[in-house]
């Protein structure tokens, strides 16, 4: 393994509640009750050790016996973090970058990189993905995506240990909102490119935001059952949407296949 961290240092933003969509989706992740070993990596975790807290405190409603590891390229940003975090138990932080280097040749479960690939090219994203994914578990994911300042639109890519994607997930607060089609400018990396007519992510997001716009009919019953609306509509059109139960979260979920670039 390289002693050097491989990748370049995160902007640093954070802020608290920012990741509290993603958090909450990988607390209920199949994967994290099936593991014998709950350890999640929050690679890039920024200018303060706030992410990778709540993440423990989140995951610990579910898996009471969950660990986070803290990875950051900037030495400054892991003493911080230390510092922050001291007498909290199941959370530590190392430097390290996309080779994530874990303690005792142990391998995580999850693997979060938000906000990370953002700096980088979309040629980038496949390297990126493969270094982490090595790392994982045989049954593990990574998590890689991103979302706004405040945590109310948020996007991310399911990618199995063989760094092969599954899934794509889109998660909204749903007051308030005005157009799905927002999300469009929070996509990962590897699709924000690729929203132009002709690409499949392009007709999702438009095929998202015509249903909702549809469904306005029924809101005055509020906006989840106008969102289930929408979701049942995706499906009749033949979009392969999963995960349906968290439809109610304002989060859709759909096959990797039906958005991947052309």
């Amino acid at each position: 393994m390289s002693s050097s961290p491989v990748g370049r240092p995160t902007r640093g933003t954070t802020g608290t509640n920012r990741l509290r969509r993603i958090d909450r989706w990988i607390a209920r992740h199949p994967v994290l009750r099936r593991t014998d070993d709950p350890l999640v990596v929050d690679l890039g975790f920024g200018a303060s050790a706030v992410t990778p807290l709540e993440l423990l405190a989140r995951l610990r409603s579910q898996r009471p016996d969950a660990e986070v590891l803290g990875l950051e390229i900037d030495p400054d940003r892991v003493a911080r973090a230390r510092e922050q975090s001291v007498g909290v138990e199941g959370v530590s932080f190392a430097r390290g970058g996309f080779e994530v280097p874990v303690p005792g040749a142990r391998r995580p479960a999850v693997i979060r990189a938000l906000n990370v690939l953002r700096q980088y090219d979309e040629s980038d994203v496949a390297e990126a993905w493969a270094l982490m994914c090595a790392r994982l578990q045989p049954d593990g994911i990574l998590v890689e995506g991103t979302c706004d300042e405040i945590g109310r639109v948020a996007t991310w890519i399911e990618v199995g240990a063989d760094a092969v994607p599954r899934t794509l997930t889109i998660s909204l607060r749903l007051a308030e909102l005005d157009s799905p089609a927002i999300a469009a400018e929070r996509l990962p990396k590897a699709l924000i490119h690729r929203n132009v007519p002709g690409e499949r992510v392009h007709e999702f997001v438009a095929s998202l935001d015509r249903e909702w716009t549809r469904a306005a009919a029924v809101a005055p019953f509020g906006p989840v059952h106008r969102w289930r609306t929408a979701m049942h509509a995706l499906v009749d059109g033949g979009w392969p949407l999963v995960r349906r139960e968290r439809w109610r979260l304002g989060e859709v979920e759909v096959a990797w296949a039906a958005v991947a670039p052309r």
